[in-house]
């Protein structure tokens, strides 16, 4: 690349845009904006008033090293350790997946329905329903929901240690230390210990089928924890597990949302419809088209 002391910051943008092009990076632009205004601790707007402005010398070294670390395929999430969720921020580390925004998708098919099932208004109907999240990683669809739904009990586990560190610095970084509970454990098996009745579970488990893991991008293969990305054989181990564990809770949850992989929507809602008696199970496409959320739900009874 040329020297970046030549350059405005616009310059710089352009150049940088254009190595990473080169260099294989999927949308290059957005990313050397993002990585322009973590380097310069600018926001988008304050990024674009400093267009015409020379690209400080003293940053051309980290510049050029963070453009080497993205040319090699590693996230931009993880390279300025942050990622937008729900309109929050979340810190990401290598110990966590870094969330997608077909998630949001799932939080607020949960919210919605969740909302019509738990209403204070309705007599006989619990308004503070406990809602967890299997598998919380960053804990964004934990701190998600305490955020979106006040009344509600949200409790958030994870297998790992690190990962779960990272969930409640976030749930304490968006003001919801105090509102989430957090277990340590395998799937459903920390609430089935300790006899916790659940109302609602949710979660986004490790669905890629392993035979897959050689076409991932680099980014996700090289970068992301292979805990929180591989699902068995056909992507589907988990989601059987955590439907036959429904039944070892105290009692079965009145709503139960799970985000699956493509092409795995009609196995895993057979799975929910043989695992107990629903009012409806329902598939949600994403933005895309695909298949991407199974959500099965029983109204409560009034009598």
């Amino acid at each position: 690349m040329s020297d970046t002391r030549r350059l405005t910051i616009r310059e710089a943008y352009a150049e940088a845009s254009s190595f990473l092009r080169q260099r294989g990076v999927r949308e290059p632009e957005a990313n050397a904006q993002r990585l322009l205004e973590h380097l310069l601790g600018e926001s988008r707007s304050g990024l674009l008033i400093r267009w015409a402005e020379p690209f400080p010398q003293e940053r051309e070294a980290d510049w050029q090293q963070l453009l080497a670390r993205k040319a090699s395929g590693e996230p931009v999430q993880y390279m300025i350790g942050e990622q937008e969720f729900y309109g929050l921020p979340f810190a990401v580390t290598p110990a966590v997946l870094i969330p997608r925004p077909e998630t949001e998708l799932l939080v607020e098919a949960v919210v919605t329905l969740g909302r019509q099932l738990w209403d204070p208004a309705a007599a006989r109907q619990d308004a503070s329903p406990a809602v967890c999240d299997v598998g919380t990683g960053s804990g964004a669809i934990a701190v998600s929901f305490a955020a979106q739904c006040p009344a509600w009990r949200v409790l958030a586990s994870d297998i790992s240690r690190d990962a779960l560190e990272v969930a409640e610095a976030n749930a304490a970084r968006n003001g919801m230390g105090g509102r989430i509970a957090f277990y340590e454990g395998d799937l459903l098996v920390p609430y089935i210990e300790r006899g916790i009745r659940l109302d609602a579970v949710v979660s986004n488990p490790p669905y890629i089928p392993e035979a897959d893991e050689a076409g991932l991008q680099p980014e996700v293969r090289l970068y992301e924890p292979r805990t929180a990305l591989y699902g068995g054989a056909d992507g589907l181990v988990l989601y059987r597990r955590l439907a036959s564990q429904l039944a070892e809770l105290p009692a079965v949850p009145a709503l139960v949302g799970f985000e699956v992989g493509q092409g795995q929507a009609a196995e895993v809602k057979r799975l929910l419809e043989q695992a107990a008696d629903w009012d409806d199970v329902r598939i949600i496409p994403d933005l895309g088209g695909i298949e991407r959320h199974v959500v099965a739900y029983r109204k409560p009874s009034l009598a």
